[in-house]
């Protein structure tokens, strides 16, 4: 059985609130006995319970980071790596600990975080995506922790701050590229409308269509699913269709390979027969052939970005409520 601070005192000869303030760094103890207590713990090999310490004093040094997405939604999306290998490096650098939280459900997301923090096991949170229904920083934001999320945050909150980069303007910019080339039936390969991302990407390319007068086609606009397996299906359906489009605006990296893939199937060349732009990243604009236009998603920007508001927040500085990432556009090979 581990020794306990009942343990030490009685082999120090001190009370064990004086073993408690030398566990817990407190300064009113006289020489003798911090020397008494100290030789205790190297007798008995003792090693403190951490939680036990973090729910006596101000709590662990951790932060949370959190998907608020089931793993099989996030499952080879690069943009959570990198994001994550951004945040995690910052908080090796401060001394923090990182813990990674995943749920299969929102609300399961915010109990386990309404958990943590009662219990003192983190100091802020990390949010890597926005979901629509802001529920969860309502939440969470009455708890006092810092919360910033990567993404949009439409409320207006105490405690919750958002780094995110134009998602609205910047697919209003790809699909006038597209235009601007000549293109008139573009069509739109999305994710699910239950986060803020998805909504501001389909919500531009709509409001470039209708800025130059080109009438929705509905059936060019397709929910194309989280994975990859629903991202091929919907590029395969929409590249078979007899009334094919001329362009293509795939709304993330995923969608952006599935298009790749199902023109290789079907045998269409891009930039020739379908001019494609996108959200991307390095990785893929270097693999992808002809290289994709569109924007490279600045993730581990946004990671870094978000760790430092974090940080900020922690050490009593003050600061805006929304940061924004630039991004830059590059039209490529990938139009013709």
């Amino acid at each position: 059985m581990s020794p306990t601070i009942y343990d030490i005192a009685r082999v120090a000869g001190v009370s064990k609130s004086t073993v408690s303030r030398v566990l817990n760094n407190q300064t009113n103890i006289s020489p003798e006995a911090l020397e008494k207590v100290q030789r205790a713990i190297k007798e008995l090999n003792y090693q403190p319970n951490k939680l036990a310490r973090a729910l006596t004093s101000s709590g662990f040094d951790a932060i949370m980071v959190i998907s608020t997405r089931s793993t099989k939604t996030t499952a080879g999306n690069p943009f959570f790596a990198e994001a994550l290998h951004a945040i995690s490096a910052r908080a090796e650098d401060e001394g923090f600990d990182v813990i990674l939280q995943t749920s299969k459900s929102s609300e399961d997301d915010l109990l386990k975080c309404e958990n943590k923090i009662r219990q003192k096991l983190i100091k802020g949170i990390i949010m890597l995506s926005s979901p629509a229904d802001e529920i969860f920083f309502s939440r969470l934001d009455q708890y006092g922790i810092p919360v910033v999320v990567i993404g949009k945050v439409e409320g207006e909150y105490q405690n919750v701050y958002s780094v995110d980069t134009d998602n609205y303007q910047d697919s209003i910019s790809l699909t006038d590229a597209l235009i601007s080339r000549g293109h008139q039936k573009i069509a739109c390969l999305h994710a699910p409308l239950d986060y803020h991302v998805s909504i501001d990407r389909l919500s531009g390319y709509k409001e470039s269509l209708a800025r130059h007068g080109i009438p929705l086609n509905l059936a060019w606009m397709i929910d194309s699913g989280y994975t990859h397996e629903s991202a091929l299906a919907a590029a395969k359906q929409l590249l078979s269709m007899e009334a094919r489009p001329e362009a293509v605006f795939a709304t993330d990296s995923m969608k952006l390979v599935s298009l790749y893939r199902a023109a290789v199937e079907l045998n269409i060349d891009i930039p020739q027969e379908l001019g494609v732009v996108g959200y991307s990243n390095e990785t893929l604009s270097f693999l992808l052939s002809p290289s994709p236009g569109g924007i490279d998603v600045p993730a581990y920007e946004l990671g870094a970005q978000s760790c430092d508001r974090l940080f900020k927040c922690l050490s009593g500085k003050t600061g805006p409520k929304r940061m924004t990432v630039a991004t830059r556009i590059s039209l490529a090979d990938s139009l013709t």
